[in-house]
């Protein structure tokens, strides 16, 4: 290190601090998951289909599915939209697995 020179950089040059601004993130965008009632599907597949894929407990998974019953729609949950497509094509599989014609829909919230 030279005399004069304290701060270790090359002499003549001036030193400047680059500062980082945090950027912000957006929230992601958020979807309903929703089931469609039809005339051929049993409630208690409907409510088997909530207690497995979107851990609703009994009583939860009825009232959901009484909803889709009595008002034609009802929705099981809002995720973002990998994880809500993800339920929605669990729940097609497995109705179709099952012979079901359970229709399960995903829109933006």
């Amino acid at each position: 290190m030279q005399d004069g020179d304290e701060s270790g950089g090359t002499p003549g040059r001036s030193t400047s601090v680059i500062t980082r601004t945090k950027p912000k993130t957006k929230k992601p965008s958020l979807y309903r998951v929703l089931l469609l009632n039809d005339d051929y599907t049993p409630m208690e597949f409907v409510i088997h289909i909530l207690e497995r894929f979107f851990q609703k407990d009994r009583e939860a998974a009825t009232r959901v599915m009484l909803h889709v019953h009595n008002h034609g729609v009802g929705e099981c949950g809002v995720f973002t939209y990998e994880v809500a497509e993800t339920k929605v094509t669990q729940v097609m599989d497995f109705s179709r697995q099952h012979q079901h014609p359970l229709q399960c829909v995903m829109e933006k919230k």
